[in-house]
């Protein structure tokens, strides 16, 4: 059984008043008791912090069918790690999703507006997350056990679980609506912050976590909880993409920030210097077992964290439905027909690369071109997520996943050593970001390969595909837009075409325009 961190939740039972007017958690239920009748040890703020964790994992405190966190939203679209795929992956080459859900297929089209659904859940989850935390962090500050070493850890625990949110936020939304645990409860609608200012602040946030020695170090902290590596790696992709955050110029212009990548990649791989032997095991049932590379897993088990999102989705949508010896060589019980990926992104693998786990659903790969790819009978998918055990037996659980969710891994610190040295990094010499980034391809049985940007890019492709940071990728290498690269259906045009550079960030949703005077959209989606 693995370790867990996961605790009795009915007293925690959280939500928001809405999505991002009060920033503030409330009972969903009046009749619920209130927090403070119950945060009376440390114990009790333990049980609170676990809801701020176990929010990046479910749709809600019950069930996967009722009193999902985020009103208006199916409880499975609207799970933090679905919600984050469906941003980062179905907008790439790596994934398009055959279902007719209400605008999904806009995604993959790069067709989406502000009054799209799943962009108003990704956006509710970030700031459902920010929410939670900034009440803990509150709370558990002006509590009667806030100067013990163990409070002042899950304070900042809370916190590094908050500037992931930001990051996420930051990345897709740009410009947002900005709170922390200073801001008064219950304001109207919290101020909006530059894309710049929330650069500056969540940089200096990362930067006071990592030097002020409350966190955990690397492996120290029970399984399921954050260390500093954590914030680490949040730090090193915030700074990897400053000029797309930051609006710089170009390379030469964002070589400060590459350094500080660089430097916090350097820093995790110091602390994990031989990648995980075997790649298929960092995506199995047991993963858990996996860490001496996986920095930070979203937990899955199939009795306790059961969800339509995260893990679940991803290895069940790859499934076709009533293939029954599919599915038992996943170790699920049945599939969704749901989750394709592009004859394009297929075509970046070698035979012998192990990381090529892919699978025909239908027809052989050059007809799965020249057809209607979005039929789940005719297109191809992957593998790499399954709920096997380490030696391939079956869980005990099929029908909700125990594979946990791999956040944070030791190879894309590895990458992102690689790049920023590439883009002019001289915290790392060009011997080590080449032998991180070949260290990252001899797991996958192949060559030294080619150690440039675009080579680098592939790679990441490769190594991190389904990991959700494909969208961020190619808009850093200002791919994801434009015709320098296309491929099957973007733009909804079965051949690729190019689309506005307006989609290269989401737009703020309506719901929340309208609901907090003090936003303006995004200034390419005006």
């Amino acid at each position: 059984m693995k370790s867990r961190i996961l605790s009795i939740l009915a007293l925690c039972a959280l939500t928001l008043t809405g999505c991002v007017k009060d920033l503030n958690v409330t009972p969903i239920d009046p009749n619920v008791t209130l927090p403070e009748t119950i945060l009376s040890s440390e114990q009790a703020y333990a049980q609170l912090l676990a809801k701020c964790y176990v929010s990046l994992a479910v749709s809600g405190s019950e069930d996967p069918d009722h009193a999902p966190d985020i009103d208006g939203v199916d409880g499975g679209f609207g799970q933090y790690i679905r919600a984050l795929f469906y941003m980062q992956e179905l907008t790439t080459d790596e994934a398009l999703l055959t279902w007719n859900d209400q605008t999904v297929k806009d995604l993959h089209a790069l067709s989406f507006t502000a009054s799209d659904v799943f962009v108003t859940a990704m956006f509710s989850r970030i700031y459902y997350q920010i929410g939670l935390c900034n009440e803990f962090i509150r709370r558990a500050s002006a509590s009667e056990f806030s100067g013990s070493d163990n409070m002042k850890t899950m304070i900042a625990e809370a916190r590094a679980l908050r500037a992931l949110s930001y990051l996420h936020a930051i990345d897709m939304f740009g410009s947002v609506p900005f709170a922390d645990e200073n801001t008064p409860v219950g304001v109207a609608g919290p101020a909006q912050i530059s894309r710049a200012d929330l650069f500056a602040w969540l940089d200096k946030e990362c930067e006071e976590l990592i030097s002020g020695g409350q966190l955990k170090a690397a492996r120290q902290n029970v399984y399921g909880r954050l260390d500093v590596n954590f914030v680490k790696m949040i730090r090193a992709h915030l700074n990897l993409n400053a000029r797309v955050y930051l609006g710089l110029s170009g390379d030469a212009a964002a070589k400060q920030y590459y350094d500080v990548a660089a430097r916090m990649a350097k820093e995790v791989k110091a602390d994990y210097p031989v990648l995980r032997s075997r790649y298929a095991d960092l995506f199995c049932a047991q993963n858990d077992q996996c860490t001496d590379e996986i920095i930070f897993g979203v937990q899955a088990d199939g009795v306790y964290t059961q969800t339509y999102g995260a893990t679940c989705f991803i290895i069940k949508a790859s499934c076709k439905g009533g293939d029954k010896a599919t599915a038992a060589a996943l170790g699920i019980d049945d599939g969704w027909n749901g989750t394709l990926v592009t004859p394009e992104f297929i075509d970046k693998f070698e035979d012998k690369d192990v990381r090529n786990l892919f699978w025909a659903t239908g027809m052989d790969m050059e007809a799965s071109k020249s057809i209607d790819v979005l039929d789940f009978d005719y297109g191809w998918s992957s593998h790499k997520f399954t709920n096997l055990n380490l030696d391939g037996s079956t869980p005990a659980v099929i029908n909700f996943p125990e594979t946990d969710f791999p956040l944070f891994r030791a190879a894309d610190a590895y990458l992102i050593m690689a790049e920023a040295q590439l883009r002019g990094a001289t915290e790392v010499s060009e011997a080590e970001g080449k032998a991180a980034f070949e260290a990252v391809r001899a797991r996958a049985g192949l060559d030294k390969g080619d150690y440039t940007l675009s080579g680098l890019l592939d790679e990441r492709g490769r190594e991190l595909y389904w990991e959700c940071w494909r969208r961020s990728d190619l808009v850093r290498y200002g791919l994801l837009t434009g015709s320098d690269y296309l491929w099957t259906w973007k733009g909804g045009l079965q051949s690729g075409r190019a689309v506005d550079d307006k989609y290269n960030i989401f737009p703020i949703p309506v719901s929340e325009l309208n609901s907090n005077s003090n936003l303006s959209q995004n200034e390419s989606w005006k």
